[in-house]
């Protein structure tokens, strides 16, 4: 049998006990994509809907400095490239199906791992940094007409929560999808070699 043209189903119906539960591994794998694209669609939902509302601010308040303006596209830029990239990786979650074979499965998951990390370095750089220096400009406009005490009270606690999810909240959200997909991976490798050891 070629390793390339293992079908689970059939595979499936032929094994004895202590065999690995490929019914499970399968259902985990559907409830990983369903998981996924539910955040994906409400991550796009949240940030154009966030940018709808930063639109509507710009035409109802008239903003007079060019720094406010200036930190209105770019905090807009960094969601609308974000939700971009993001989608990408929709094309990778319909590949992922039951009824495939192992080797397919395995490109499928490692496509995606390596499409995850990416946007979990280089996406997420370019959005943190991005929508950072856009909030700064945006916020100069109005912190201009505070006193300096209150002005450098409202940069503090902006950058602060900036980098509460810099370096607290995102390192906890890509190291959880990563032990999810990486455990994924390997299951599916375990099985992969425990079929060809039958053969």
């Amino acid at each position: 049998m070629n390793n390339n043209d293992i079908d689970f189903a059939t595979i499936w119906q032929q094994q004895k006990v202590n065999q690995p539960n490929i019914e499970e591994l399968l259902n985990k794998l559907k409830q990983f994509k369903k998981s996924n694209l539910q955040k994906l669609i409400i991550s796009n939902i949240l940030l154009l809907a966030t940018s709808g509302f930063i639109i509507f601010i710009w035409y109802y308040y008239e903003p007079q400095f060019i720094t406010t303006k200036i930190g209105i596209v770019l905090t807009i830029l960094a969601m609308v490239v974000f939700v971009f990239s993001n989608n990408k990786l929709l094309s990778v979650f319909n590949k992922i199906d039951n009824t495939k074979n192992n080797n397919e499965y395995l490109q499928s998951l490692s496509e995606l791992k390596t499409k995850q990390k990416y946007m979990q370095t280089t996406m997420l750089s370019f959005y943190f940094i991005t929508l950072s220096l856009g909030i700064c400009l945006y916020m100069y406009e109005y912190s201009s007409i505070m006193t300096t005490g209150w002005a450098i009270f409202a940069y503090f606690i902006t950058l602060t929560w900036i980098g509460f999810n810099w370096f607290y909240i995102r390192p906890k959200i890509i190291k959880k999808q990563q032990i999810k997909l990486d455990e994924l991976i390997s299951k599916f490798e375990t099985v992969n070699k425990q079929l060809n050891e039958k053969e």
